[in-house]
């Protein structure tokens, strides 16, 4: 343990697959705020894994939550340099026969969704109890399609409640859910508890929407013998559709706002005025006045061609 941060940390990961929006901003900004004002430290992960990920996104990421004004301790982690660490972990998991082998195709992931008597998203266990010569044909189907094996997680549970520092007690499915997956990549599920368990992580915020995914991560922090850390999930930006906010949506970057005459400290009052508090400018100010038992439990709308007059505008 740090003996800066005895209490432990929180942490914000953002995964580089393009430039940071205002939702993901008041995510950081908000996870950031919690860390410190609960005395914790603050680490920063890059959540690189997937294919879709850029280094050069990740360089702008980090540039754009250090120019609102957060800070973080120690240096960035990246979890494209911690592969070797899950496969050690995941090589317990696999002694411990607490994984299998999946060989369910993406057509047929799709029935199982539809399929009756199962809670959305969850997996039927299809592949868990199979005989070797259907563990046998179903790698030579794999292999016919040029990939992997998957590993899922052989879950004892259906369901699990945690409960939210927020949002109270939240039961969800906990079903046999992908460790590794075909292409070798490490799941999330997966991947993130091994990060947070190893840096020291006691708080998680973050966006409301990954809510239902938390009993499956709970989960795998019992199966792996770490403590869990207190979640805190906050509500999300929603366009005036009412659909989670997107690049698509239009000027809703810290550089595309910088070209409407948006400063660092305008976005931080914008955001600080979405969350019902005070109009402060700065990151130091939001920690002054924030408080999460003050925090809005709804989503916040914006209207995207209202910040296109600018912050004068905007805020007249």
């Amino acid at each position: 343990m740090d003996q800066r941060y005895p209490l432990g940390f929180g942490r914000y990961a953002p995964s580089p697959s393009g430039d940071l929006h205002l939702g993901n901003l008041r995510t950081a900004l908000l996870a950031w705020a919690f860390a410190r004002r609960d005395g914790l430290g603050f680490h920063m992960r890059v959540e690189n894994l997937d294919e879709r990920s850029r280094l050069h996104f990740a360089k702008r990421q980090l540039e754009d939550v250090e120019t609102l004004g957060i800070d973080w301790d120690g240096p960035v982690a990246y979890q494209s340099e911690n592969v070797a660490r899950y496969q050690e972990v995941f090589a317990e998991l696999a002694r411990a026969d607490a994984v299998y082998e999946c060989y369910c195709t993406r057509r047929e992931l799709a029935d199982v969704v539809n399929a009756p008597h199962r809670p959305p998203g969850a997996y039927a266990g299809t592949c868990r109890n199979l005989t070797d010569d259907q563990r046998g044909a179903g790698r030579a189907k794999v292999a016919a399609l040029h990939r992997g094996v998957a590993y899922r997680l052989r879950s004892e549970v259906d369901e699990l409640t945690v409960t939210d520092r927020q949002l109270g007690d939240y039961t969800g499915v906990v079903d046999d859910f992908v460790v590794r997956r075909g292409d070798g990549i490490f799941a999330y599920n997966f991947a993130a508890i091994v990060d947070d368990a190893d840096a020291g992580v006691t708080q998680v915020v973050r966006g409301d929407d990954l809510l239902p995914s938390t009993p499956r991560q709970v989960y795998m922090q019992q199966v792996l013998g770490v403590s869990t850390p207190q979640y805190a999930h906050v509500p999300l930006v929603l366009n005036t559709a009412g659909q989670r906010l997107a690049k698509r949506d239009g000027a809703v970057t810290l550089r595309e706002l910088g070209e409407l005459g948006w400063s660092p400290a305008d976005i931080v009052q914008l955001l600080a005025v979405s969350l019902g508090m005070t109009p402060v400018r700065s990151a130091a100010e939001f920690l002054e006045v924030f408080d999460p038992v003050e925090l809005p439990r709804e989503p916040w709308k914006l209207d995207v061609e209202g910040l296109k007059d600018g912050p004068g505008a905007y805020f007249s």
